[in-house]
């Protein structure tokens, strides 16, 4: 934790996060998009609310720099930050998606189990790819 502030810390997080950005939006604004249209239409904004978009972007990334890719780094282990990206992704995205589930009237099942994946599957990809970048860059 004493690197947290350092320059280089810095630079691997804005690696993490243009990993991070990159596979979202390719999610959200490509691959998923009409599928959340579908079944969260009655609830989504006209327009989404970027601030509050801007602010998850950079905590997320954060609790992976520290919590997922500075662990692999320190163990020298891509596969340590594939495991533990999973795992972040799970505990993120559970904790959104649960929470809706529980919180929000007709909150569809799906949305649940499919963003839980996504989550598990963007926490690995953004681990892994932002780890193997981070060494290779840095």
């Amino acid at each position: 934790m004493d690197s947290l502030f350092t320059l280089i810390t810095l630079k691997q997080f804005v690696i993490l996060l243009v990993v991070f950005l990159a596979l979202d939006m390719l999610w959200l604004l490509v691959i998923a998009k009409s599928f959340y249209a579908k079944h969260l239409g009655y609830l989504l904004a006209e327009k989404p609310n970027l601030t509050a978009a801007l602010v998850f972007y950079l905590i997320f990334t954060a609790g992976m720099l520290v919590f997922v890719v500075q662990p692999a780094l320190a163990a020298g282990s891509w596969q340590r930050a594939l495991t533990l990206g999973i795992f972040f992704g799970l505990v993120t995205y559970s904790t959104y998606d649960l929470t809706n589930h529980a919180t929000i009237r007709d909150w569809p099942l799906l949305i649940t189990f499919v963003d839980i994946a996504w989550g598990c599957v963007l926490g690995a990809l953004t681990a892994t790819l932002g780890y193997l970048l981070i060494v290779r860059l840095l």
